[in-house]
């Protein structure tokens, strides 16, 4: 009996620190909302298929090398309408998987690096990852934008990024990351305060979120625009932190497997898709055209 109660306990462990997993991501990657890609035009290619409707899916392409640049929304419902059409299709084509970060799925490791960021002595599911008066400004905006999320039916268990990141493991195809996660929560460490614009009106954010995510799914792209704008506006520190600095160290390791054969589907919050500081931009500073596709 003690074998059989200890084996629960381990198996309710195992859930509790997968549950947290997934909650870390909507606090750690890229605000934990999506941002989908700008109307603003590049260099565009002859050799990808007229534009479809549907969430913003990018393509690079050379000779022998194929790269697709997904902008994911990182809490959605449960409706995988999305993961369709060209989407599916270029993951499907695709032999590896890149996402912004790898949250570590292993409780052990999960806490080895919490524990050199947090002043908890434990996580545990449903409590701040960061002690009081230590949480970064944008995570606690994050958090806040979650729990809007969650009130109408949104979860990160669906969002974008994890669905893309089960359907590889399930089919064996390799993952990683651009970014290691504890990179990411040192970067957020170091953001300033938020701006009183990120925080108000907590009563509006799940009307707010919801339109941003039927926004994401049908490819429209003037209100992420306009939320982009204001970080860059309001806190440009961040902006330059969050978006400027790592779209261009992305733009880099872009550029750099651009040299090596094969096709790569790299799925990234798409306020990284968005703009003139965006990834696309970065990669035509580099003499390197992208087309959207979807």
């Amino acid at each position: 009996m003690r074998e059989r109660l200890d084996s629960l306990r381990d198996s309710s462990r195992r859930r509790s620190f997968r549950h947290l997993t997934r909650g870390l991501a909507a606090a750690v990657i890229s605000l934990a909302i999506a941002v989908p890609v700008s109307g603003n035009a590049l260099p565009v290619t002859t050799i990808t298929p007229p534009v479809a409707r549907g969430p913003a899916l990018w393509v690079v392409q050379d000779s022998d090398t194929t790269i697709f640049l997904f902008g994911t929304f990182h809490a959605l419902d449960s409706s995988t309408a999305w993961f369709g059409n060209s989407i599916r299709a270029a993951f499907n084509a695709s032999d590896e998987l890149v996402l912004e970060t790898l949250v570590p799925e292993d409780p052990a490791a999960l806490h080895a690096v919490l524990s050199r960021h947090s002043a908890m002595s434990e996580p545990k599911v449903g409590e701040p990852v960061y002690g009081a008066g230590n949480a970064p400004s944008f995570v606690a905006s994050a958090g806040q934008a979650m729990s809007a999320g969650r009130q109408i039916g949104m979860s990160v268990d669906n969002g974008a990024d994890f669905v893309l990141r089960r359907a590889a493991e399930a089919s064996g195809k390799p993952v990683e990351g651009l970014e290691s996660f504890e990179f990411q929560l040192n970067m957020f460490r170091t953001l300033p305060t938020a701006p009183q614009s990120a925080t108000q009106a907590s009563s509006a954010l799940p009307g707010f979120i919801g339109n941003m995510q039927s926004a994401w799914k049908r490819g429209d792209n003037g209100a992420f625009m306009t939320l982009l704008g204001t970080m860059r506006s309001e806190s440009p520190q961040t902006y330059q932190t969050l978006f400027v600095n790592r779209n261009n160290n992305w733009a880099g390791w872009i550029a750099n497997r651009m040299d090596q054969p094969g096709t790569v589907f790299i799925a990234v919050g798409t306020g990284h898709l968005v703009g003139p500081d965006s990834v696309q931009h970065q990669l035509a500073a580099r003499g390197i055209a992208s087309s959207r596709i979807s």
